[in-house]
């Protein structure tokens, strides 16, 4: 009689634990179900102090267009230090004067993990910290695993940072929910939304970058 209320438990409790299982997999969106299992890009990544993660994270973006550049060298053109305020807007100004599209990417997980599905690091702001104290943080979201619901940050000092969907998701929403590609002219977004793109290269030709642009659009038209 013991031995089979201890097979009664036993099944019970895997049973339960199938059932938190399905649950989990389920609370995944459906665009993130049909997406690749497990995907991890590869690439140049600068480390750095957590305070100094905007220029490393867009040096490690451009390195990865082919451009030959160092987070020191950015620090000048993006007034650093003194103008922490605006790094955000002068880091895409800067990007465009390399002649690279700013393209904004939805804050949505599904967005999010499209792009990496497809091959393109996308630059994010998180908000790291505690609920007593929080500071924005600038990364590199470069992969995910879809069966353990988390994702591959390049942030700060670690090349390999992960952390659950829901996780990232909250820090996303919690430093304004701000994220971006920086792409050569002549290559398109998965899933890539015309407007957005053509405004990416009106923005990139007011920097004067006039051939670039003009080559984003033609890229466009010949999707």
């Amino acid at each position: 009689m013991v031995q089979l209320f201890s097979r009664i438990r036993m099944a019970l409790l895997v049973a339960g634990c199938v059932t938190a299982l399905v649950g989990c997999a389920g609370s995944v969106a459906p665009e993130v179900q049909r997406l690749p299992e497990r995907v991890e890009l590869s690439g140049t990544f600068y480390r750095g102090e957590a305070n100094q993660s905007g220029p490393q994270v867009l040096a490690s973006l451009l390195s990865q267009q082919g451009i030959v550049i160092t987070p020191g060298l950015l620090e000048k053109p993006l007034h650093l230090p003194g103008a922490e305020d605006k790094l955000q807007q002068n880091m895409q100004n800067l990007a465009r004067e390399y002649g690279m599209v700013v393209y904004p990417v939805d804050a949505r997980l599904p967005a999010l993990l499209t792009q990496v599905a497809a091959g393109y690091p996308v630059m994010v702001r998180f908000s790291e910290g505690s609920a007593f104290w929080a500071e924005p943080r600038y990364a590199i979201l470069s992969g995910y695993d879809r069966k353990k619901q988390k994702v591959l940050l390049r942030a700060g000092m670690n090349r390999r940072e992960l952390m659950s969907f829901s996780s990232f998701e909250s820090a996303l929403e919690k430093s304004g929910g701000w994220a971006v590609l920086i792409q050569k002219p002549s290559q398109l977004p998965a899933a890539v939304d015309r407007q957005r793109w053509l405004k990416a290269a009106d923005e990139l030709a007011q920097a004067g970058q006039e051939r670039e642009a003009a080559q984003a659009r033609k890229a466009l038209e010949a999707k």
